[in-house]
């Protein structure tokens, strides 16, 4: 019901056409995630526009929308509130060097780590934030200044407003797909306001409950051209000790985001983007904010469903989009300004109603209760807290649980072999989760003189698994009995200390791999 894609293939009508509809939605959110941050809202509206621009030109990920968003814009706050906004835009390049070096490095291959529960728990945790955020458009200013819930005929104004430009996007892509749904359904409600001399709270009102009371009647959306500056904070240790960890910050927030909603549109596109270039062109992005008065930011998943949902499948849908939005800072931003919130609104409430994975709901109870754990745990921590922290919870929630797991898959076949040895023939890998299994499986004291550990079909996986072996050679040792280790790794052997004797070599049939430790670096 809700699949809103209709094209899988790059079109420069349909690219052009979806760009014009993202430059649409960007200008309220820019100026939203400006004052979050604490910055003027041109701040905001240059970030959309070269986030859009440079990473569509050099970012890894065709159809991605990138912009100012809220996950780095509330880590800005207590920098720009305690230094000012130079700081910030010498912490923004930082960020972006930092993206850069991520991206040559090539650690953006790492996020093929993160599990699928965790990437539906992100999935259905953003478009629950994404449909929270549209209810404080539902709120106005009062004399008092105070914000209060609408009532009365606005209330169903605006909601009457939502549901037709929601009616457009569903039903208008039955009949044809020449043009992006939300860009008809925008471009319809806004005529309508304006026919019908309705009251609708526009992008323009919006700004002014933003603004103090004494800018407000003077508030628009017009600019110039973002122009070059050096951001003017002293070039010292002491400067780099102040922007240091809000950059860190902000670069590893902006590449998990990026890289997350770059696999989330691989997914929808059955394609697949180069996410070591991404982080390159997030860093690129980034750094050039910095440095021509932007706030940075990284990719937006809002924004990316809406270019993917209206057709936008190339590099020029992003660039479209940064250039619409440039030319209605420039040229436009009357036409812009009088545009209804309602309308956004209804094309977000779209984007929530296709981004939730309801099949979720169906697999709940034929999945193992640990993901489904996790797909809860990741959604509640992304609605709470913010989406890079959900991934990070949910990725080591995970790897405890695969620990767990397989810490109960050591075992070992027991039997006598041809010698009258003792054999224990193990299987499943030991690592810091099994060893206290792999302990209990020996009995030191009752075995007889000679013992046989067979690893044909078990590896030693790291440190832990080193000296757990160590550890029951000694307590054989005790009882003055032999013990003979036999199909074992080259490095094993290596790094025991003490039972490294007992291995019997077999050239021909002993595995190679390596264990995690540093003994060998």
């Amino acid at each position: 019901m809700f699949r809103l894609i209709t094209s899988n293939t790059t079109n420069v009508k349909a690219d052009f056409l979806s760009g014009f509809t993202v430059a649409l939605a960007l200008v309220p959110e820019a100026v939203a995630f400006a004052f979050v941050a604490g910055v003027e809202p041109m701040v905001g509206l240059y970030a959309a526009f070269m986030m859009g621009l440079l990473t569509s030109i050099f970012g890894g990920r065709p159809g991605m929308i990138s912009g100012a968003t809220g996950a780095t814009a509330v880590v800005m706050v207590s920098l720009v509130a305690g230094h000012g906004v130079q700081y910030l835009f010498a912490a923004v390049i930082l960020a972006g060097l930092i993206q850069i070096t991520a991206g040559v490095l090539k650690l953006g291959k790492f996020i093929r780590l993160v599990p699928h529960p965790v990437m539906l728990g992100f999935v259905n945790g953003l478009a629950i934030v994404i449909f929270l955020a549209q209810l404080g458009q539902f709120k106005i200013e009062t004399t008092d200044g105070v914000m209060e819930w609408m009532q009365g005929e606005m209330l169903y104004t605006m909601g009457a407003l939502i549901l037709v430009t929601m009616f457009i996007m569903h039903f208008l892509p039955k009949l044809t797909t020449a043009v992006p749904s939300g860009l008809v359904a925008i471009v319809a409600v806004t005529l309508a306001v304006i026919g019908l001399d309705l009251e609708a709270r526009t992008v323009i009102d919006f700004v002014r409950d933003m603004l103090p009371a004494d800018q407000a009647d003077s508030a628009t959306l017009k600019g110039e051209l973002p122009t070059f500056a050096i951001p003017m904070v002293p070039f010292n240790l002491e400067t780099l000790k102040i922007i240091f960890p809000y950059s860190l910050v902000i670069a590893a927030i902006g590449l998990i985001e990026s890289l997350l909603t770059l696999t989330l549109i691989d997914e929808l596109t059955e394609t697949r983007g180069k996410g070591n270039r991404e982080c390159i062109g997030q860093g690129i992005a980034n750094t050039t904010n910095g440095f021509f008065g932007g706030m940075g930011g990284c990719a937006m998943i809002g924004q990316s469903m809406i270019n993917i949902n209206s057709g936008g499948r190339g590099r020029l849908s992003g660039i479209t989009a940064a250039l619409v939005l440039l030319g209605f800072i420039l040229f436009g931003a009357k036409y812009i300004e009088m545009i209804p919130l309602a309308a956004l609104v209804g094309v977000m409430f779209m984007v929530v109603l296709g981004t939730f994975e309801w099949s979720s709901f169906r697999i709940i109870h034929k999945i193992p209760p640990t993901d489904a754990g996790i797909i809860v745990l990741v959604s509640g921590v992304t609605v709470a807290y913010d989406l890079a922290i959900a991934v990070v919870v949910g990725v080591i929630v995970s790897a405890l649980v695969f620990a767990w797991k397989h810490a109960q898959h050591i075992q070992a076949d027991i039997y006598k072999d041809e010698n009258g040895y003792k054999v224990y023939d193990l299987r499943g890998p030991i690592f810091f989760g099994s060893v206290s299994y792999f302990k209990e499986l020996f009995d030191p004291v009752n075995d007889p003189e000679h013992v046989v550990i067979e690893f044909k079909r078990s590896r030693v996986s790291d440190h832990s698994g080193i000296e757990a072996l160590d550890s029951l050679a000694e307590k054989y040792s005790a009882q003055g009995k032999t013990l003979h280790l036999r199909h074992l790794s080259p490095e094993c052997r290596q790094l025991l200390t003490r039972a490294g004797d007992l291995c019997e070599v077999n050239v021909m049939e002993d595995p190679t791999y390596h264990v995690a430790t540093d003994k060998l670096a």
